[in-house]
């Protein structure tokens, strides 16, 4: 279910970055999704399909994780998907510019089959080439 939350007051974000409970995400990082773009802010959700996308779809190597994160400071409302894509927020997705801390990790997600995650893809690069993929960030 995309608009599921997965429980209510529970943040989730999905990278391939191996961390570890305890560890910040932080602003200034690497976009995973476009490499070489430093992000001025961490995003989550509060939907596992969300961050399934997430882990799924980030670059670098390793299996795609789902961590739980703990907002350390004001969010927002994602405006990549907000209005721009699902009037309202109907995604649960959001970004801050204050660091999130790891408090957990889902181990057992399923992800997307096969062919849905080829179509995202397939989606993701013909926006890129299209140069409408560009995140406001």
């Amino acid at each position: 279910m995309p608009f599921e939350v997965y429980q209510p007051g529970v943040y989730l974000h999905g990278t391939k970055a191996d961390l570890t409970i305890g560890d910040l995400l932080v602003p200034g990082r690497e976009s995973n999704f476009e490499q070489g773009r430093l992000m001025n802010y961490v995003y989550f959700t509060a939907t596992l399909d969300a961050a399934t996308w997430g882990a799924e779809l980030a670059v670098g190597h390793g299996r795609g994780r789902i961590y739980l994160v703990e907002p350390t400071g004001a969010f927002e409302d994602d405006p990549n998907v907000t209005d721009k894509r699902f009037p309202g927020n109907p995604t649960q997705s959001f970004r801050s510019r204050e660091p999130l801390r790891i408090v957990g990790e889902l181990t057992d997600w399923v992800g997307h089959s096969p062919e849905k995650l080829q179509a995202m893809l397939d989606g993701i690069k013909g926006l890129m080439q299209q140069g409408s993929a560009q995140i406001e960030d």
